[in-house]
């Protein structure tokens, strides 16, 4: 009995300190205090990261309005972008007490680790900066890179994006494609033309001659200078080929060779010059 009754006050003991401390005026100024340092980080947090999306936008905005160039606007509007939610977070942890010197020490070692487990993701910002220096292609231009083919139509700080012939997006990391091979199709304002086209053995080459010439001279696409080419060309086992060159502008490349193609097909059979049939 006497052993239940020393427990009991033992109980009410600690109950009466936990009472006291729960309701002593440090603990409420405390609560208080952290409380009000969580409740203006969550705040700066959620403005500044508004904020951040924000002036990217404006920034993107003011840089197309002054005619930069447009993959200078999107690699410069995104780097803006993430310095500022960089430094958002950093004020609202700033704003939680602690201490500048140690949360940059934190930072840099934890900068160091992460660097360290994402060069690749370094390699693609510094690609990004050789891609605005250097220039080997630029917002809507066409290109093939990294076995795609397609229009540009962003340039970040870690990606650029490439639209498809078949209206497909591709993202390639700017570190290898700063480091790889880029055929750019739309940099020169001129391309060549060019068809290999097959006759049958006994078919009058002459006259395919003239007609291809006259093709050629007939559609206005064709530039005069470079002059166009039309030689006899591979003698193969089956057939003889015709070399065709000719010059025209980067828009109507496609246009030229098409067109080119369909009137060899309806014209040639009337003619009496033959095509392969397989």
């Amino acid at each position: 009995m006497p052993s239940t009754t020393k427990d009991s006050t033992g109980i009410v003991a600690i109950k009466n300190e936990v009472i006291d401390f729960v309701s002593s005026e440090n603990l409420r100024d405390t609560l208080f205090h952290y409380g009000t340092n969580l409740l203006f980080a969550i705040i700066v947090l959620v403005v500044g990261w508004w904020i951040a999306k924000w002036s990217g936008k404006a920034i993107r905005k003011i840089l197309t309005k002054s005619k930069t160039d447009a993959g200078l606007v999107t690699f410069l509007s995104s780097l803006s972008t993430i310095v500022m939610k960089i430094l958002v977070v950093v004020t609202a942890v700033t704003q939680l007490g602690v201490q500048m010197t140690s949360f940059i020490t934190i930072l840099g070692a934890a900068g160091l680790a992460i660097g360290m487990a994402f060069s690749g993701t370094l390699s693609n910002f510094a690609g990004g900066v050789m891609i605005l220096l250097f220039k080997p292609f630029k917002v809507g231009d066409t290109i093939l890179a990294q076995t795609h083919q397609g229009k540009v139509t962003e340039i970040q700080i870690f990606y650029t994006y490439i639209y498809t012939g078949d209206n497909k997006v591709v993202v390639i990391p700017n570190g290898p494609l700063a480091n790889g091979s880029i055929t750019n199709f739309t940099k020169e304002k001129k391309r060549r033309v060019e068809w290999d086209i097959q006759i049958t053995y006994g078919s009058d080459f002459v006259k395919a001659h003239e007609l291809i010439e006259s093709f050629l001279k007939e559609d206005k696409r064709i530039l005069k200078d470079p002059a166009h080419l039309i030689a006899l060309g591979t003698l193969g086992g089956d057939y003889v080929h015709i070399t065709v060159r000719a010059w025209a502008k980067t828009d109507d490349f496609w246009p030229v060779y098409y067109d080119l193609n369909k009137r060899i097909y309806l014209e040639f059979e009337n003619a009496g010059i033959k095509l392969p049939s397989k």
